[in-house]
């Protein structure tokens, strides 16, 4: 049976933990961001954890390379 593939759009899109959870951007930040006042724009910087359920499609989309 050939190995499966990796999905491409998610490996550009999530990064991992140590632990090997899966971590990403924050939406909204992208464009039309001078309506979009500082402190809002200041909460989206930075990654967060995506939450379990979204962990488990992004398992079966990536299953290489991640630590476990």
């Amino acid at each position: 049976m050939p190995k499966q593939k990796s999905h491409s759009g998610s490996k550009k899109r999530f990064r991992f933990t140590a632990t090997g959870k899966a971590r990403r951007k924050h939406s909204h930040k992208n464009h039309i961001l001078t309506k979009k006042n500082g402190d809002r724009i200041r909460r989206l910087r930075g990654m967060v954890v995506v939450s379990p359920e979204d962990q488990r499609r992004i398992d079966k989309l990536l299953p290489y390379g991640r630590k476990a």
